[in-house]
This record gives C-alpha cells, sequence and structure tokens, in this order.
C-alpha cells in the first residue's frame, strides 16, 4: 500500500461489538483461544465432533492521505492451511484521521484443533493475520459410581 494510508489500526477476533450512538466502539471479550470439550470416545486426536464457534471479527482502517473506495477481503485458514472461505468488502475512506470500522459476526464450523486463521487484505495486499487457536479438552465417559463410596 501507499506511504500515507490507509493503516491498520486494530484487528482482532472478539464476542461481540457494541457501536454506540456517539461513534464510540466497544469490544467486549477479546479473544485469541477457544476451547471446545470433546468425548474422547470415536475421536482422532486433533480432531473433534463437528462443532460451530460464533464470533465477532473487528477491523479499524485509518485512511491517512488517501480517499477513496478500496476492496477488503478476509480469508479463513484452518490449522492445515486450507482456505475454507472468504469474503469481501469495499469501504470508503475520506482521509485525514477519519476511518472505518468493519464489524463482521462469523459462525465457523470447525473438526480440529490448532491455529487458525483469517487473513486480511486490502486490496490484494495482505495486511494482517488474526489468529484463532483452538483447543480441544477431552472428556471421557467413565463408568466408576458416583458418588465415590468409602471403603
Amino acid at each position: 500500500m501507499n506511504i500515507g494510508g490507509p493503516y491498520l489500526n486494530a484487528a482482532l477476533v472478539c464476542e461481540r461489538v457494541l457501536q454506540e450512538r456517539d461513534g464510540v466502539t466497544s469490544l467486549i471479550r477479546v479473544i485469541d483461544r477457544v476451547t471446545v470439550t470433546a468425548l474422547s470416545q470415536g475421536t482422532v486426536a486433533g480432531e473433534l465432533p463437528p462443532s460451530s464457534l460464533t464470533f465477532t471479527v473487528y477491523v479499524a482502517l485509518k485512511s491517512g492521505v488517501y480517499k477513496g473506495s478500496l476492496p477488503v477481503k478476509f480469508e479463513i485458514k484452518s490449522p492445515d492451511d486450507e482456505k475454507l472461505g472468504e469474503f469481501s468488502t469495499d469501504v470508503l475512506f475520506e482521509g485525514d484521521d477519519r476511518g472505518v470500522n468493519i464489524v463482521s459476526p462469523m459462525q465457523l464450523q470447525i473438526q480440529k484443533d490448532g491455529l487458525w486463521w483469517i487473513d486480511v487484505f486490502l486490496m490484494n495486499d495482505l495486511i494482517t493475520r488474526i489468529p484463532l487457536r483452538v483447543i480441544v479438552q477431552r472428556v471421557s465417559q467413565g463408568s466408576l459410581p458416583w458418588p465415590p463410596t468409602s471403603q
């Protein structure tokens, strides 16, 4: 991108974003890792039953000297670096300290733990990568009596 803008101000994953009437944005529960609980029966290590994660991607860009419209594209990549989806939108930069906030609710179907990435492109230039670590916590269904009895 040209020196002088646009500039990346913030890029992250959170639970939700509040946008107030006065233009102030509040980011609720910023996350970079999620723990998913899975029964250990019938799953291979690193894999889990199909699960769905719901979160919000927040990207803030500032114009700098740039004025005009540009495309912003998001690509989601699995821990295997497989591109699972993409979406794009055009944003308008008004110049100076003016900017744009992109708030995108997402639902991600996961079947694998590891480090997921959301790549952010301005025009066709990669400007940042947002990490999301998925951790699987395995629990097993035991056959022990509950409550335990004393002997």
